[in-house]
Parts: structure tokens; sequence; C-alpha cells
């Protein structure tokens, strides 16, 4: 069975060759309400395998120069599979300038093994929905004895050895995680994290149970929520429609200041003299360009210096 797929252009990773470490089947110990993949019953260990050999046979004849980054995933928890760390060690032997990527539900990270496998990888992409043990348990539908304190204390001290490029994802449903009590709870521990990006998302695929996600415009206000310091950005377009509003020159330069923007962003949120007024203050250097992993942020020139994106 296949386990190779794309590559497929990330805006947020850029040329992404995906490695499925579970092809075959969900294997997950969350059953998030928003995932893409059918309903299932959680579990802590991967049942049915692939040989490293197997994925590594097929990840060379795919590989090449163009490639930014191979990004491990699955049709559930890739952390879950049992020969992780062996292949990313296979993995590290071929890669050449190609980074490696994982994308996982945090959840494993109270497992000392696949802790230390993860902080070989150069970019890590945690997820973190919910604080609160409650909406934790409602939204991720964790596997028996997983707890969010556990979690939440694992992913402060991976932050804290991990030399690579940490991104946090957090996917909100509508009315579950996205009160004000629960997004300051969120803040105030990314705050405590050495983090690249934090990305703010909501249901793109139809999800497995009757849930809805935010519009653009919810998900805009709901990251002013957060501390100004923090490196978010909006990763979702699904529901992105256009709000074409008028800024004047203090709006826009108010709007950065709580929270950088990229052109897509600006695209979706101003009309176009205010577009024009934004490329005026360009062009003045009241505001500047700054690049997080791939992605172009536009921010006040005044404050670029405590801006927290690297």
């Amino acid at each position: 069975m296949d386990t190779i797929f794309g590559p497929i252009n990330s805006r947020r990773f850029g040329s992404s060759l995906g490695i499925d470490l579970s092809p075959a089947l969900k294997q997950c110990n969350f059953d998030c309400l928003y995932c893409e993949l059918s309903p299932s019953a959680t579990t802590d260990i991967q049942i049915k395998t692939v040989e490293v050999q197997t994925i590594m046979s097929q990840l060379k004849s795919h590989l090449n120069e163009k490639i930014d980054v191979i990004t491990l995933t699955a049709n559930g928890e890739p952390t879950l599979y049992p020969n992780l760390n062996e292949l990313i060690d296979e993995i590290d032997k071929v890669k050449g300038k190609t980074k490696t990527l994982i994308l996982t539900n945090s959840s494993t990270l109270i497992n000392e093994k696949i802790f230390n496998s993860l902080l070989k990888l150069d970019q890590v992409k945690l997820s973190l929905d919910a604080i609160s043990e409650d909406i934790f348990r409602k939204i991720d539908r964790p596997h028996k004895n997983i707890k969010i304190e556990d979690i939440v204390k694992k992913v402060i001290d991976f932050s804290k050895v991990f030399s690579g490029k940490l991104f946090i994802e957090i996917l909100f449903v509508h009315g579950i995680n996205d009160t004000e009590d629960e997004i300051k709870k969120l803040s105030d521990l990314l705050l405590s994290l050495k983090v690249t990006r934090i990305n703010l998302g909501t249901i793109d695929r139809p999800p497995a149970y009757p849930v809805s996600g935010l519009s653009y415009k919810e998900l805009h206000s709901v990251s002013l929520l957060f501390d100004s310091s923090l490196p978010i950005h909006i990763a979702s377009r699904i529901h992105a429609e256009p709000n074409n509003s008028s800024y004047s020159n203090e709006d826009i330069l108010n709007t950065l200041d709580k929270r950088p923007l990229t052109m897509d962003d600006v695209n979706l949120l101003f009309d176009e003299d205010s577009k024009r007024r934004l490329h005026e203050l360009l062009k003045n250097s009241k505001i500047v360009k700054k690049m997080v992993g791939n992605l172009e942020f536009l921010i006040l020139h005044t404050n670029e210096a405590r801006k927290r994106i690297k």
C-alpha cells in the first residue's frame, strides 16, 4: 500500500511530500468532533503497520531537491507508529537539505521515547484545541486516561528543549472552544512557549460529527483576543468571505499593531482604497514585511523589535 502522497504546495510549509503512517485505516487516540475521517473507537496502539523498509523505498523514489519538507502524518495519530524513532533516523540519512516535519495531536509527548524521537525532527506541529479538561474531552474525545493537564505540561517541556521550528495549531469549533475564557487560557499558555508560529483554523472539510466551523471574520475576531505579541496566523480559508471594509491609515496601523496580517488577510478584510493606503504606508516604511517560515506578514515598523515573530 502506498504511504507517500504529494508533493502538496502548502502555504505554511512549502512543497510538502507526505508520509501516511497509517494508510490502511484510521488509528487514533482521539476521535475529534471535526475530524475529516469517519468516527471510530480510539486506540493507543497501531494494530496494522507498515514496515520502515517499505516506507523508505517509496520515499526514495519520490524525494527530490524541489521538496521543502517531508511531512509525517497519518489516518489518525502518526506518533502511534511503533517504529517512529527508527523511521526518523532512516529519513535523516537520505533527506539532504529537505526538512522533516510531523503533524501530531500532542498527546503522546507524555511518552518519553516519543518525546525524544520528536526532538530529532526539524519541525514539529502540535495541536492544542483546549486547556480546560471538559472542553478538551468534548472537542477531541480522547482515549481513556488521557488528560489535558498532562499534555500541557509536556508541551511546555518540549518547547523548552526543542531546537527546531515549533508550530502550534488550534482548531476552533463553533460554540465549543471559541469562548473568551478558553481563548484567554490558551493565550496565557502560549505566552510561556517558544514557538515559531501559531495557526488558528476551523473546519475545512466535512466533519465526523454535526458541528460547524467559524467564518473568516469570526476567526479574525478570535485572533484579536490572543496576546498581541504572539505570532498568530489565520490558517483556514474555507469560510473566507470578503469583508472589504474601509480602513483609515490609523485603522490600518492599529489593526497591524494588534495582529500582523498576510496579504491574503488584507485582500479579505480591506477594500481597494484601504489597500492603496496600506501600500503607501509600506512605501513610507510605516509598515514592514516580515517572513515567518513560508509566510510574509505585514507588521508595524515601530514595534517590529518587540514582536515575537521569528
